[in-house]
Order: structure tokens, then sequence, then C-alpha cells
């Protein structure tokens, strides 16, 4: 690993042979912006991969936006090139169809000749060994506010070619605001968790509500895509098992990044591991906690597109309901409000209008109660949805669809 300054990395990134080449940059709150802004004005034309990528990408039109999961950097961006891929299946991708030939990441440090990933593993081993594979450069941006953490986000500095160093602090994941609806729904969430389950939660008001609800419970243990602040503070309330939190990526606040530094509990973990839903089927009692936009009559949710665009994407969500599923006593539950204030209708919808995300969920909770789905009829599935988890004032709508489509 050599180290250089930002002026040597554009130097070095601009002589690069290919015409076009890829970029996989960390995504999430863990871009390694210094580095970007090097790649971009050193590199006249080329493509840039991220996953979950936030505001502030290169925006002109000689940088083609590739993403398998749409962030607020690149939604609604001309010309954005989306690959519907489960997370599980994203570093196959990187192997096999859009190898990269550069790869920024975002470190801590090193110790013992080991740098570590910090908040940000996810796709990126696959990226690096990939890139290396054919000869391409590994480029980390170190800094010292990266909390260090351990599992696979090691990596050896004789895995990476240049460094630049940075000392800036990390983005905070803003905390959504837990209302009264968000509260009732995640006390049915919670409600459906037993003592010693394993968990998978996502971020916003939803989850964190159910989180919340879960501190007085016992023994459970966390097998997730992401944490955040709720994971830390069920830990601190002693509700977690002395067992190790394993999770991909972490998002939160200044506290949590703190907690999260040198965790012995906190194991990171690729996303062929963390996401396999084979090896997710294997945790005890597996219950994953969803948020969705729309459900269906037919229980299937849509969680990735509005208005029939492309707004986020799969994620880790098929992975983990299917895992869920798989699991002794697993559950897959999805969460989201009956009503949607903006556009004054009802999230319990007849048919999806766009592409589902998932389907056969054990659960979908709303303010309004809890369905039960899996292990019913596709008719009483129905009902369940539209007398326990729809608005009120959806219902009749709803029971007249509901009787002509089945």
């Amino acid at each position: 690993m050599n180290n250089v300054t930002p002026e040597g990395l554009q130097d070095r990134l601009a002589v690069l042979p290919m015409e076009e080449p890829r970029v996989v940059v960390s995504g999430n709150l863990a871009v390694p912006s210094v580095a970007l802004l090097a790649a971009d004005r050193a590199l006249d034309r080329y493509r840039l991969f991220a996953l979950n990528a936030p505001l502030g990408m290169p925006d002109r039109p000689e940088v083609v936006l590739e993403t398998p999961f749409v962030g607020a950097g690149m939604r609604g961006r001309s010309g954005l090139a989306y690959f519907p891929s489960r997370l599980s299946l994203v570093p196959a991708l990187l192997k096999h169809r859009v190898p990269p030939d550069v790869v920024l990441v975002h470190t801590a440090p090193p110790r013992g000749g080991m740098l570590s990933l910090g908040v940000e593993v996810n796709i990126l081993p696959a990226a690096i060994e990939a890139a290396r594979a054919r000869g391409g450069l590994v480029v980390a941006q170190v800094n010292s506010k990266m909390p260090y953490t351990r599992g696979d986000a090691l990596l050896s500095v004789e895995m990476v070619d240049l460094a630049i160093e940075v000392d800036a602090p990390l983005g905070e994941l803003a905390r959504p605001a837990v209302g009264d609806e968000q509260r009732v729904i995640g006390e049915h969430v919670a409600s459906l968790v037993p003592d010693g389950a394993t968990l998978q939660l996502g971020i916003g008001a939803i989850p964190d509500a159910a989180l919340t609800a879960l501190r007085g419970r016992c023994d459970l243990r966390v097998w997730s895509e992401m944490i955040s602040d709720g994971v830390m503070h069920l830990s601190q309330a002693g509700a977690l098992a002395d067992a190790e939190i394993t999770t991909s990526f972490a998002a939160g606040s200044v506290a949590f990044y703190e907690w999260l530094a040198d965790n012995p509990n906190v194991v990171m973990c690729r996303t062929e591991r963390a996401n396999d839903p084979a090896v997710i089927a294997q945790q005890r009692t597996m219950t994953s906690i969803n948020a969705a936009l729309q459900v269906d009559l037919f229980a299937q949710a849509n969680a990735s597109y509005v208005h029939g665009r492309i707004y986020s994407g799969f994620g880790g969500q098929t992975d983990f309901i299917v895992g869920a599923l798989h699991s002794a006593g697993g559950h897959a539950i999805i969460a989201l409000p009956s009503w949607h204030e903006r556009s004054q209708s009802s999230t319990i919808v007849d048919r999806l209008a766009s592409p589902a995300t998932s389907f056969q969920h054990s659960y979908v909770v709303t303010e309004q109660g809890i369905a039960t789905i899996w292990g019913r009829p596709q008719k009483e599935q129905a009902q369940e949805l539209i007398e326990h988890a729809a608005a009120p004032a959806a219902r009749e709508t709803l029971r007249a669809a509901a009787l002509e489509m089945f």
C-alpha cells in the first residue's frame, strides 16, 4: 500500500488504459468522498457503481451511474442503470457481469498490517477480489474517524494499491420521528417476537418503534443486513443474548459509531454470507421485519417502486424473507401504515400497480392490527388483510374487489 496525496491519486487514475472504466465505491454513509472527487477529476468518462448512494454523487453526462439499490444520490437521475438483483447475488454480479476496474473504499487506519472497512463491508470484499483478479486498482481512503470493526471488515494492506489519509467525521443517519401510529405498529410487531428470537430489521420509524418495544425482552440475537442505534439500545437495555451481532453494514449517530468501534460482540460479514437465505435459515427463530409501500390482496408487497418508477430495489428483503420462512420457528413480517396521508390512499390495495418486491410473508402488520398470511388459502389471506390490516375507509372497496377476484 503506497500513500499518496489526492493529487497523486488523481494523476495515477488519469493514466488508466480503459476508455470507460468501472469504478465501484463504498455506499450508504461510507462514501470515500475525497477519493471519489479525485477519480471524477481524473476520468473523462467512467461508470460508477454504488449501493444506496447518498446525495453528492457526480452529476454529469459522462458518468454512467449503476446500482442494484437506488439511493438518494442516484434516484431519478437520467441514464441510471438499475440492475434488479437480490442483494445476496450482487457479489456474483460484480464478479461475472460488471467487474470493476477501480474500487474505492473507506477504511480505518491499519493495525498490524490490517485495515478495517469499518461501517461498510457489504459487497466490497467481492468487488476488491474481482478488481484484483483482472489487474484493477484498489484505493483506500484511510480515515482516523472510521470505527475499527472486525470479521470480514479486515483487509490486508497488501490488497490495497494506493491510500490517501483524511480526518473527517462520518455522516450520521437522521432518526425519523416516531409518532403514535408508528408506535402502535411497533408494539404489534413486538408482540410477534418471542424471547430468544433472532432479528433482522431495516431502518425507519417503524423498525425503531419495534426495537423500542422489544427492550424488555431477553436473549434476543441479531443477524441483520444492517444495524443502527436501535440495536445499540437493545444491547444497552440487556435484551440481547451474550452472542455475536452479525451484520454487513452500519449507519447511525456518533454515539452509535463510538459503541461500534472495537466492539468484540459485533462481527461484520460480507453480503454473500450475511444475506444467504440458507445461512439465514440456520438462525434460531429468525424473524425478519421489513417495510413496504403497498401490499395487495394476493399478499404481494411492493417496496421498490413509486408510480411505476424504481425508487430503491430488492435490497435484502427477499433474502431475509426466504431465510426466515425456512428457519425453525421463524417468521417474515411486513410492517407499514394502513393509509398514505400524502396521497390520501390505502396502502392495502386490490392489485399492485408496480412489480412486487416480495411475497408469501407470515404477517402483514399495520396500526389496525395483524393480518396472518402464511398457511391460509388465498381468499382467507385477502380477508385477513382487509379486516385486520386495511384502513376502515378502504375496507368496503377492498371487500368488493375481493369478491370479484376470489
